[in-house]
């Protein structure tokens, strides 16, 4: 679709209701992410200076959109030695929320990356309130089955909470380097 009606429309993908400012059809707004949600969830993170919000369509091309995006965020905050486990367990809480949105007949799913530099917690937000549940076991030749089994490998630990607005978070903590709790992060300036 091509819009001509003004530069704002060309910034939301030629969509006329978000050049509007109203949410496409089916669309259940919720505010971002709030520094009250982050101390909740992750009260270590709530006061780090270095945040990325991105929100996807509960698509199947949202998992390679979320990872582009963390990997390219990462390589700007200078941790693109914690890449490679991120992207993974951005991969797997990205595809957990798609399939609890759709399940929900929802639209999106919204992912929050904060640092200090030295460590980050992703977030991911999706529409179900249902607490995610890892597979009890998913057996040797089972497809699927072991994502949050992966996150709780690569994390230092995870987690998830009820969201305010409606469905819940899943977050989980990656660090570059050991850092005692308390202790900011080399190369952190406040």
């Amino acid at each position: 679709m091509h819009c001509k009606t003004s530069n704002r429309t060309q910034h939301t993908g030629g969509h006329p209701r978000l050049a509007a400012g109203q949410a496409p059809h089916g669309h259940h707004h919720q505010p971002p992410a709030t520094r009250a949600d982050a101390a909740r969830a992750a009260p270590f993170a709530a006061q780090w200076p270095y945040r990325s919000f991105l929100e996807l369509g509960a698509l199947a091309g949202a998992v390679p959109c979320a990872r582009l995006h963390a990997r390219l965020v990462l390589l700007e905050w200078g941790l693109a030695a914690l890449s490679e486990n991120l992207e993974l367990v951005v991969s797997e809480l990205v595809t957990n929320g798609v399939r609890a949105s759709r399940a929900m007949e929802r639209d999106a799913v919204r992912m929050w990356l904060v640092s200090d530099l030295g460590r980050v917690v992703v977030f991911v937000w999706d529409a179900s309130p249902r607490p995610p549940a890892p597979a009890a076991d998913p057996g040797a030749d089972a497809l699927s089955g072991r994502g949050l089994l992966l996150v709780e490998a690569l994390s230092q630990r995870w987690g998830h909470f009820g969201y305010d607005g409606g469905g819940k978070v899943v977050w989980a903590l990656l660090e570059a380097a050991p850092v005692a709790p308390g202790v900011p992060a080399a190369g952190f300036i406040p």
